[in-house]
């Protein structure tokens, strides 16, 4: 279920991103922003339901996830395809969002 939270987010957070980006960068509407902050806030939410007793560890352990999201952004909405020193930085996150997120802890 973590794995589904932590996808949700880093969908929302791209969607709302990009939305300010296709204003200030691509020359879109300024209502692009209604959409892209109502994606923020939920992006927001979701956060807060991945089982974890310390916030800055589940929002630690979901930066690898993003990095990921954002390379299947860049290649599916921008039409770049990440090379192999993305998918191998993008693989080093994941490993090291793991440990955060599924490493013991001293009680």
């Amino acid at each position: 279920m973590t794995a589904l939270i932590y996808i949700a987010a880093a969908l929302a957070e791209i969607g709302g991103c990009f939305a300010f980006w296709a204003w200030l960068k691509l020359g879109k509407s300024i209502w692009w922003l209604a959409p892209g902050v109502l994606s923020l806030v939920l992006f927001a939410y979701l956060l807060t339901l991945v089982p974890s007793d310390a916030a800055g560890r589940a929002y630690a352990a979901y930066g690898g996830v993003y990095i990921v999201a954002s390379l299947v952004w860049l290649w599916a909405m921008e039409g770049v395809r990440p090379d192999r020193w993305d998918i191998a930085g993008a693989m080093l996150c994941l490993i090291g969002a793991a440990v955060i997120l599924f490493g013991p802890r001293s009680v």
